[in-house]
């Protein structure tokens, strides 16, 4: 069990710039979300077929996997605090593209924006959520994760009610949104120059990385197939739920945008639920049951009533959103000495593995249908059985407050940082 942030000044004000960096997560995925939440007014708009649908995904978050990574390792060793506002902005004018896109160009321009935002913004946050963690990194993520989740539940419902009655254009007004993102940022750019490694220094303690390279990498390769199987079967529901609702049970559009919402804050609530457990009773148990966990779910849902589809949903959101926050920090105690890369990495397959399953699946719809689409990708949770081939971090998880964040590259941020 992880030990909870000493009763001090300095790490009540951690717990501060936690609850900010998921504000902040909250309104960068928000933005996200709206952009996949309006497919169906792109599609209405501009006579997309869903092959279109889905490479509109696949640009908006390629871009996003391939750079992540690349930030990542570049900012384990020179960090850029100020990077983060910067990341929002061009978010923003991502956003503020698709408002005032003509053409479906312009709405590849957009989402390439949204991506490229995105990928400047995870890496570098992801860390500052783990140097105010205090030890509890899994705490840590989940907090900073269910943020995003959150943003991402409600994106639909702001389609529903907002944007759909006044047209493509009112998604401009959500740059209000990213303005206020970017003003917490530049507050989280300060926090991070000024005390971040003084925090890092203050929890540093020694501990073997046990595990040899080809462990390492085969545990790596085991988790980057688990999250292939987590996204490609997310895609199905983010990307085609609102679709499949309308096709299958004639489902007016509004209708279908709440019932995403309902699916989308399932899975928010299994983000803030899979960290705190992963602390005290392991990653990898958390691993096992929320991938694994929701196979017999995902095969009765393609035969199912609407509302026992809605509840089934829901209860599979719930449960596979446990699994990232788990992954990610046994990926991250793997290889301690690189979290940004990791962590960019991770973030990166979510964003491009769930880019690739929804421009596969939107090809396999439009020359199969969307029920064959859903049949198809309930088997895929069965891939949580390679959890099996993890190696055994129990203790690891058990001294998890006493990591040695001096192995973590991140040198001091002096005077002399400029922001990026």
């Amino acid at each position: 069990m992880s030990k909870a942030l000493p009763n001090s000044k300095e790490n009540s004000a951690a717990y501060g710039v936690l609850g900010t960096a998921g504000l902040c997560h909250m309104l960068n995925d928000m933005l996200q979300s709206l952009f996949i939440a309006s497919y169906p007014l792109f599609k209405g708009n501009f006579h997309l077929t869903f092959s279109q649908i889905g490479a509109l995904t696949l640009v908006f978050q390629i871009t996003a996997s391939l750079l992540q990574p690349l930030v990542g390792l570049y900012t384990d060793r020179k960090p850029k605090p100020y990077s983060l506002p910067f990341g929002m902005a061009i978010s923003m004018s991502g956003l503020l593209t698709l408002a005032f896109a003509q053409h479906y160009a312009m709405l590849l321009v957009g989402g390439a924006l949204l991506g490229v935002g995105s990928s400047i913004f995870h890496p570098e946050s992801s860390r500052l959520a783990r140097l105010a963690s205090g030890g509890a990194h899994g705490m840590a993520q989940s907090v900073f994760q269910v943020g995003g989740n959150f943003g991402s539940s409600i994106g639909p419902l702001l389609i529903a009610f907002f944007v759909l009655p006044r047209g493509q254009h009112s998604l401009a007004w959500f740059a209000l949104a990213a303005i206020c993102g970017i003003i917490l940022l530049t507050g989280l750019g300060h926090w991070y120059r000024q005390h971040g490694h003084a925090i890092q220094k203050k929890h540093a303690a020694k501990r073997t990385v046990t595990f040899s390279r080809k462990q390492v990498g085969g545990a790596l390769t085991v988790l980057v197939l688990l999250t292939l199987s987590k996204y490609f079967y997310l895609a199905s529901i983010t990307s085609y739920y609102v679709f499949y609702l309308m096709q299958h049970f004639h489902t007016a559009q509004r209708s279908a945008q709440l019932d995403l919402f309902f699916f989308l804050a399932a899975v928010a609530a299994g983000t803030i639920i899979g960290g705190p457990i992963g602390d005290r009773i392991g990653r990898k148990k958390v691993i096992w049951v929320s991938i694994l966990g929701v196979l017999p779910l995902t095969l009765l849902l393609p035969y199912v009533s609407l509302p026992v589809t809605i509840a089934l949903s829901v209860l599979i959101g719930l449960i596979i959103a446990s699994a990232f926050s788990a992954i990610l920090v046994y990926a991250q105690e793997l290889m301690p000495g690189r979290v940004g890369m990791i962590s960019g990495l991770f973030f990166g397959l979510a964003f491009g593995l769930g880019g690739l399953g929804a421009a596969v699946l939107g090809t396999l719809a439009d020359h199969t249908s969307i029920d064959f689409v859903y049949k198809t990708c309930s088997f895929l949770p069965a891939l949580g059985l390679l959890t099996g081939f993890l190696p055994d971090m129990s203790k690891q998880d058990r001294s998890v407050s006493e990591e040695v964040t001096s192995l973590e590259v991140v040198p001091q941020l002096g005077s002399d940082e400029q922001p990026a």
